[in-house]
């Protein structure tokens, strides 16, 4: 469980918690984001989930293709 912080919304604070996992290696490259797994985690709406995992899209940090689901990014020029 998280001590949520009401000076930033829920989402921007679960794609920081993620964020930081993707940095200290708990999630590596390829490893797939469970939504379902956060929003439990988290006791938010999938909504909250989807609006954190959008973020990191636009940070870079995962990659999403419909009906795969989302990973983590490799780092650049790994490809």
């Amino acid at each position: 469980m998280i001590d949520w912080d009401p000076r930033l919304y829920k989402w921007e604070q679960i794609a920081n918690v993620v964020a930081g996992r993707i940095e200290d290696g708990t999630y590596p490259p390829l490893t797939l984001i469970s939504e379902v797994k956060l929003q439990e985690e988290f006791d938010v709406a999938r909504v909250t989930v989807r609006k954190a995992m959008e973020h990191l899209r636009q940070q870079g940090l995962i990659t999403t293709k419909p009906g795969k689901g989302s990973i983590v990014s490799p780092p650049p020029g790994s490809e």
